[in-house]
């Protein structure tokens, strides 16, 4: 019995003597404790977690070089190799996870919305919520702070810029013509149904080094990776209709979407000061197809066709029997787009896209035809070295081929045009230095055939968390885009047109809330300019022309405080002077507003089963020259206001019916004023009212939608 009990005595002991304590403290990098961090070898069940003070002391029967790993929520996961007899009174730092959901991020000049932005300014359902929007991608931007209102137009003109300063992508890949031409006074629409896009990134500025070829804006659109369900749905509208359909197998996916628009049947109930010819109608059709592969990797195709036809006189003061005006246009836009990993954290992007778009324009009894064919070829690589140092570069490819022919009445024909191809390679580092304090550092290359010309571009941007729900970013960069087509379609003897952007940007964010503050400069220079009252042959065009913006831009945003309630407020100051075109002398363009303000609401009601919507548009008056006093944009028109209402009432789970009216009070815009070419016999200019089309604008729709769960509409899209 003795023998035993000393054999059991002797194991005891030895299996003690062969075990070894692993022991130490775990702080953060300021030396604070940290409580509840997870403390073992790997590939072991030995460990343990730390206490109030941050230690923690286990022991092990593992022996030699061993992997000690410490990891806790919000802080990057510290691994330390050695041999187990070394791991004891080990101090250990734990540093912030440069990932986590409150860490800081790099904003100044974008508004990001989607399922991966951290912070959402903008939902990609708002797209079609807004009431003023009607369902349009850029009126719902448009309510965004940055942007002036130029209702008679419709395009995106950012801090100070013209329309043709903002670039718009998708997936990656540039858009050439993005906007269905409209005649005077008419409000262009973008081409693509918002219900295809899940992401939304509008940079008003300081935007990454991959995006060249735009002065002041970007706005890059991201089409839905894998659709939910299969459901087809059904679009009856006051000015048309669609359908649009999503078939899923396997791991592939394809979306439809067509409409047909034709404005003849409203027009005659709600007549406006056109007299129509040929009533405005278009037909349109979208299709994405998707295929996933392993590893997240994706192939998108997307690819979009529309046709516009109108016939119209307008009228004009200088014209007795009007100003007519007549189009067609076909537009055809292709785009694929590949991502995948490639191992070792490497990634690639690659896309392509073609666009087609053929023009036929009749003004007066002079005609137009105009034919562009572009692409886009891109390729980029991106490799997280580590969890605070990533780097991205690429290489992109833009080829154009414009041709015009102008017919003028009883005369002969001029043809004209020019092939560009233009080069670009970019690079960018994103440095993370700690949870609160990053670094944005790329550079932009160009070389454009056309202009025989080599640009570089450097950017940069710094954020700082200043607090757990606030922070600052600075943001720098220059940036080059080669003149209109309207003007190298003429003469080709030009340099690129530059700006350079500085801006200062704060917000501060907590659940349901936002607010942003953000305050630039933009210096611009070589400038076109001419010197006939239209660019044309017999212009002497130059690069002389300058320019510069500066002002503050607020956003607000809050959804839940108020029951049911979402809404937001933008507003906008602007301060801006161009010396361009055929200006005379430097002035505020007649594009710009110093004041625009928006207020956008949306409120759900249980018992009525609807949702009702508000917007408020607000801009300061826009200048003008009247010819009656001396000087150039001698005058400003009166503020312009427009308050737009919206109501979707669900009928079942399935089916909605959507009112809407633009401008309900029906308030009477100017946005300036044409004058008589020639002047009376007392020596002044009659002056006619520039006004939209119609003071308001009505629709009513029907939609149904068709799918698998018998629960899914369309009320999020309205």
């Amino acid at each position: 019995m003795k023998r035993i009990l000393f054999l059991l005595f002797t194991i005891t002991q030895f299996s003690i003597i062969a075990q070894e304590t692993i022991s130490g403290k775990v702080t953060d990098t300021k030396n604070n404790p940290i409580l509840g961090a997870s403390v073992y070898l790997e590939g072991t069940y030995d460990g343990t977690s730390t206490d109030e003070k941050g230690a923690f002391s286990f022991t092990t029967e593992e022996k030699g070089t061993q992997t000690l790993v410490i990891s806790f929520v919000s802080f990057e996961t510290y691994v330390k190799i050695d041999d187990v007899s070394s791991l004891k009174n080990v101090t250990i730092k734990l540093r912030d996870d440069v990932n986590a959901l409150d860490a800081v991020t790099i904003n100044a000049g974008t508004f990001r919305a989607g399922e991966k932005a951290k912070v959402t300014v903008l939902k990609p359902l708002d797209i079609v919520t807004t009431a003023s929007a009607v369902g349009d991608v850029l009126g719902a931007i448009q309510t965004l702070p940055g942007t002036a209102a130029n209702p008679e137009n419709g395009r995106l003109f950012v801090r100070g810029g013209d329309a043709e300063e903002t670039q718009i992508f998708i997936d990656g890949v540039r858009v050439f013509t993005p906007y269905s031409p409209s005649p005077n006074n008419t409000p262009t629409r973008g081409r693509y149904s918002p219900f295809l896009f899940k992401g939304i990134t509008f940079s008003t500025g300081g935007y990454s080094a991959e995006y060249g070829q735009a002065l002041s804006g970007v706005l890059d659109l991201t089409t839905i990776d894998k659709p939910d369900q299969e459901k087809t749905e059904v679009q009856l509208m006051t000015v048309g209709g669609g359908v649009g359909n999503t078939q899923i197998w396997g791991k592939n996916s394809l979306s439809i979407n067509t409409s047909y628009i034709n404005l003849g049947p409203y027009s005659s109930i709600f007549p406006d000061r056109n007299k129509f010819i040929k009533p405005f109608q278009s037909a349109s059709g979208e299709a994405v197809y998707r295929h996933s592969f392993k590893d997240d990797a994706m192939l998108k195709v997307y690819g979009a066709f529309s046709y516009t036809d109108l016939d119209v006189i307008q009228d004009d003061i200088n014209f007795e029997d009007g100003f007519r005006f007549g189009l067609r246009n076909r537009n055809l836009y292709m785009n694929s787009s590949y991502k995948n990993k490639l191992g070792n954290n490497w990634k690639i992007e690659t896309g392509i896209s073609f666009t087609n778009d053929n023009s036929t324009v009749k003004v007066i009894d002079d005609v137009i035809n105009s034919v562009e064919n572009s692409a886009h070829v891109k390729v980029k690589l991106k490799k997280q070295f580590t969890s605070r140092f990533r780097i991205s570069f690429g290489s992109e490819y833009f080829m154009t081929s414009f041709d015009e022919k102008y017919t003028p009445f009883n005369s002969q024909s001029s043809d004209y045009g020019f092939d560009n191809n233009l080069f670009a390679s970019f690079a960018e580092t994103d440095i993370f230095f700690s949870k609160n304090l990053a670094a944005k550092l790329g550079i932009r290359a160009e070389y454009s055939d056309v202009l025989n010309e080599f640009t570089l571009s450097p950017r940069a941007s710094l954020s700082y968390k200043s607090s757990k729900k606030s922070q600052i970013s600075l943001a720098y960069g220059q940036f080059y885009q080669n003149p209109s087509n309207n003007y190298v379609k003429f003469n080709e003897d030009f340099k690129a047109e530059n700006s350079t952007h500085f801006i200062a940007n704060y917000q501060h964010t907590k659940q349901n809330q936002i607010f942003r503050v953000e305050a630039y400069y933009k210096d611009y220079n070589n400038l076109v300019k001419f010197d006939t009252q239209m660019a044309n042959f017999t212009s002497n065009y130059s690069n002389d022309g300058n320019g510069y913006a500066k002002g503050i831009d607020v956003f607000w945003r809050q959804n839940g405080k108020i029951k049911n309630t979402d809404y937001w407020i933008s507003y906008s100051f602007l301060d801006t002077e161009r010396d361009f075109r055929n200006y005379p002398t430097t002035a505020t363009p007649n594009f710009a507003s110093a004041h625009n303000l928006s207020f956008v609401a949306k409120h759900w009601v249980e018992k009525w089963q609807s949702q009702l919507g508000i917007a408020y548009n607000f801009a300061s008056g826009r200048t003008y020259t009247n010819p009656n006093k001396p000087g150039f944009l001698n005058n400003k028109t009166n503020p312009y206001n427009s308050v737009s209402l919206n109501w979707a009432y669900l009928i079942d789970q399935q089916k909605i019916l959507y009112f809407s009216v633009n401008n309900a009070l029906g308030t009477r815009n100017v946005f300036g004023y044409n004058y008589k070419n020639t002047p009376d016999i007392n020596g002044n200019f009659d002056r006619q009212a520039v006004l939209p089309n119609a003071d308001s604008f009505f629709f009513v729709g029907f939609f149904w939608t068709i799918s698998d769960d018998k629960k899914s509409n369309q009320l999020d899209n309205l």
